[in-house]
């Protein structure tokens, strides 16, 4: 039978803080963390899943901003190579473990960082909880209703919590547009239209990588696109109540007329224009091709494999519990990067977009004209900004200029550790900060329109999990 959402938040929620307000949970489990550490005693960390982002970003980046208030007491890794090769490229002196209970019974960490396959996030994370460990996941949570709902019922169940690494929201770009959207700069926001583009380099490796099988991605609308929808449910301040998506396998895959076993090996080198040299690349030679011998997990893959089935074209309509509409569609082989969005006010309307080539070269034509005297250093800086254009009803129009940061996705990366780890007490008025039903959320949108797809009908938010959708987040 299904429990009532409502008794599991309430029970999840007196368990961490006791206050009235459920925005507060994930800033209360920042601060228990940041109580670990102290200067006598660092808090001890271990990571699961030694890929590029686990060794990167949620490893040596940790080892070289944090060391003083945090330490890595164990690895952990079915790749034994994979395992070495990120001990040392992170600088840790810990023990590594392709057994992941005998990493946690003897390690004793005080969190653990989940960056495995995207299917068995709920493994770790389960198994994290039960142990009284606070967990911090990279995205998505997890990949299906069922695994989700394990999730869901651990937590409640634990005294510890989970954390969900959305660094997206730290953009300043989107910190702007969110901005203007709480000060309902055009009113009460009715629809959303919002496109996401993956370029034909970026787009493609996600199908030469395990990404391309639904089983361990649950598709790019769950690995991908939980960004995006993660961000529209902050946007817009709701979170979703119904989805209808369309998407199919057109491009790649079985799609093209010859195939090869890796790009290394590929006879068709000198032909396929999305041959990739991962000989170039000395990272991902150490780390994946030097140590496949080990689990058979090829890096340069073929992304033209009939065993290809996920989706890369998608469209989905979102109903948001506050009456939004959404219209979001993702584009996997575009000849740029970047996205476009624009919400629908009673009052106006807001514009915003990145990674359009044409726009970055008529900001640098626009400076230039400003003066000819302008130094390079200053051209450079005044063409370093994002944009965002606020049109009023009945009225003119606003051009608003955000300063980029070059940072990992906009600066947004090394703003969420900082929030984790340096400071957790920071005021958030703009709630920053995403907890475990943040990460439910964005990932109910993507399985629901991957269930859309494949069921050819709408398909209701609560009917996927105990949580019911709220009009708004906070």
């Amino acid at each position: 039978m299904k429990r009532k959402p409502e008794s599991i938040e309430r029970r999840n929620f007196l368990k961490r803080t006791g206050s009235a307000a459920m925005g507060t949970l994930f800033a209360g489990s920042l601060s228990s963390i940041a109580a670990l550490a102290s200067p006598d005693k660092k808090l001890r960390v271990a990571l699961v899943g030694t890929g590029i982002r686990g060794t990167s970003f949620w490893g040596r980046t940790l080892v070289k901003n944090y060391s003083d208030m945090l330490e890595f007491v164990g690895l952990c890794d079915i790749n034994p190579g994979r395992l070495q090769y990120g001990k040392k490229f992170m600088g840790v002196g810990c023990s590594t473990y392709t057994d992941f209970d005998k990493m946690l019974a003897e390690a004793k960490p005080e969190l653990l960082i989940v960056t495995t396959v995207d299917a068995t996030h709920h493994e770790f994370i389960v198994k994290g909880l039960n142990q009284g460990i606070d967990v911090l996941t990279e995205k998505p949570l997890t990949t299906d209703e069922n695994k989700c709902q394990a999730i869901i019922d651990a937590e409640a169940k634990s005294q510890k919590m989970v954390k969900v690494g959305f660094n997206y929201r730290y953009n300043p770009h989107y910190t702007k547009i969110k901005q203007l959207l709480t000060d309902k700069r055009v009113g009460e926001i009715t629809s959303v239209d919002f496109h996401w583009y993956l370029n034909t380099y970026h787009g493609a490796s996600y199908f030469r990588r395990w990404h391309g099988i639904q089983e361990r991605s649950g598709t790019l609308l769950v690995h991908k696109a939980t960004h995006h929808f993660d961000l529209l449910n902050w946007w817009v301040n709701s979170e979703p109540e119904e989805v209808v998506a369309y998407g199919s396998l057109q491009h790649y895959g079985k799609n093209n007329a010859f195939r090869g076993d890796k790009c290394r090996t590929c006879p068709h080198q000198k032909t396929c224009k999305f041959y990739w040299d991962i000989t170039t690349d000395q990272r991902c030679m150490d780390l994946y091709a030097t140590n496949e011998h080990h689990d058979g997990y090829i890096r340069d893959n073929c992304l033209w494999r009939k065993e290809i089935d996920i989706y890369d074209k998608m469209a989905v309509q979102i109903k948001y519990a506050n009456g939004v509409n959404v219209s979001y569609s993702l584009t996997t082989y575009s000849p740029y990067e970047g996205m476009r969005i624009a919400f629908n006010g009673f009052d106006g309307r807001i514009d915003a977009w990145d990674g359009i080539p044409w726009r970055k070269d008529e900001k640098l034509t626009q400076a230039e004209l400003h003066t000819h005297e302008m130094s390079q250093t200053d051209q450079d800086e005044a063409a370093n900004y994002e944009e965002i254009m606020v049109s009023d009803n009945f009225g003119d129009y606003e051009l608003i200029k955000v300063l980029k940061d070059m940072g990992g996705h906009g600066g947004g990366d090394k703003r969420l550790q900082d929030q984790i780890f340096r400071n957790p007490n920071i005021p958030d008025p703009l709630g920053h900060a995403a907890g475990l039903r943040d990460g439910v959320m964005s990932i109910l949108i993507g399985i629901a329109a991957r269930t859309s797809i494949e069921e050819k009908r709408p398909v209701k938010i609560a009917s996927l999990t105990s949580l019911e959708p709220r009009p708004v987040r906070s």
